[in-house]
């Protein structure tokens, strides 16, 4: 059984995005592994908080958890999942930033070196056709980069950082508590490790700006609600010369009213009168690929299936597609011409079965019962 992420984080579900944010750090910072070494029961405890807030804490991953629940992220067992303990440091590195003086939650020796920039996450909704062709579509989305007037200094053109004197450029200071040692954030220089005396003016001695970015992605074929696709390198900038950061995009495939999802198989519906079930007959269905003929065989029964092989979603690994599955579903008209109702009528009594005036109560009225009961 899932446990509901609002439980998870403590919170109400209609607490603003303030309230979450400030109940993941403080359950972050109770069971986070550098103060649990070997605890794994608080690993797994840090571990579903973050995915808790990985949806709660965006916008639009929480609407669709709020709509749908865990099935919205279905294709990836029933949540966000991460690697490891490093992509979550990666992926709230700024949460952890607050509590811990950078690094992604773990202590550095110095914070003034290259260093990559953080990961983003954007959510990319789909429709159930695009999934079995696959497609490329332009996604706009913020990403903080280097101010493009310091050139990521954080100082006025004419200035430099100074390295601070209070932690020597460390960005922290080792605190001791009785038999213990505590690193955290320099209280002068903020964990940067440098003093800025003349800040720029554009980004006012942050070293970065927001900038948007317009990006084509490829979606390829197979996909499902949660797969997580990596765009290497489209994340946010790095820090003193490092590298950018990844863009993960993360599927969800919306309902479709034409076809349920099974798997890589197509689930859907097709009508035929009941002349058409007893005889047997050949009909165009619409698909996401074209019409296609599909044969009904004669004697076909409510609910039996008919199959187009391999017309369903393509394997992600590449190899195989599943199959187009139709439901039969058998019409029955609740008016019959003269005509219809005599002809069956003499099938009734060819068959020796008994008819009533004004009522189809023999081979006709037999098949209509079995049907109201499907």
């Amino acid at each position: 059984m899932q446990i509901d992420y609002y439980e998870i984080l403590g919170v109400q579900k209609n607490a603003d995005h303030t309230v979450i944010k400030k109940a993941y750090r403080v359950l972050a910072m109770q069971f986070h592994p550098d103060k649990n070494p070997g605890n794994k029961e608080a690993e797994d405890k840090f571990k579903k908080a973050a995915e808790a807030y990985d949806v709660l804490g965006n916008a639009e991953k929480r609407k669709l958890y709020d709509q749908y629940g865990h099935a919205a992220f279905k294709g990836n067992s029933g949540g966000p999942q991460f690697q490891d303990m490093e992509d979550i440091f990666s992926s709230f590195g700024d949460i952890f930033g607050e509590f811990f003086g950078g690094g992604g939650g773990r202590r550095t020796k110095n914070r003034n070196g290259p260093r990559q920039g953080a990961h983003l996450r954007y959510l990319l909704e789909i429709e159930l056709k695009d999934v079995v062709e696959g497609l490329e579509r332009q996604i706009e989305f913020d990403a903080n980069v280097a101010c493009s007037t310091c050139h990521g200094s954080g100082a006025e053109t004419g200035y430099s950082p100074e390295t601070c004197e209070t932690c020597n450029g460390m960005g922290q200071v080792i605190r001791a508590q009785g038999f213990f040692s505590v690193s955290t954030s320099c209280p002068t220089c903020g964990g940067a490790g440098k003093i800025i005396k003349k800040p720029c003016k554009k980004c006012k001695g942050t070293a970065r700006e927001a900038k948007k970015r317009k990006i084509q992605v490829k979606i390829p074929p197979g996909v499902d609600t949660g797969t997580r696709l990596r765009v290497t390198g489209e994340g946010e900038g790095g820090f003193n010369g490092g590298p950018a950061g990844d863009l993960y995009v993360e599927v969800f495939v919306k309902p479709s009213e034409q076809f349920a999802r099974e798997e890589n198989d197509l689930i859907g519906e097709v009508k035929v009168s009941y002349v058409q079930a007893i005889l047997g007959t050949t009909i165009m269905v619409d698909t996401f690929r074209g019409p296609e003929k599909v044969e009904v065989a004669a004697g076909t029964q409510p609910g039996d299936l008919v199959t187009l092989r391999g017309k369903g979603i393509p394997s992600l690994r590449g190899y195989g597609r599943g199959d187009m599955i139709f439901r039969v579903i058998v019409e029955i008209p609740k008016k019959l011409k003269a005509e219809e109702e005599k002809a069956l009528k003499q099938i009734a009594e060819s068959r020796g079965e008994e008819v009533s005036k004004g009522a189809i109560t023999g081979f006709f009225s037999k098949i209509k019962d079995d049907l109201t009961r499907q």
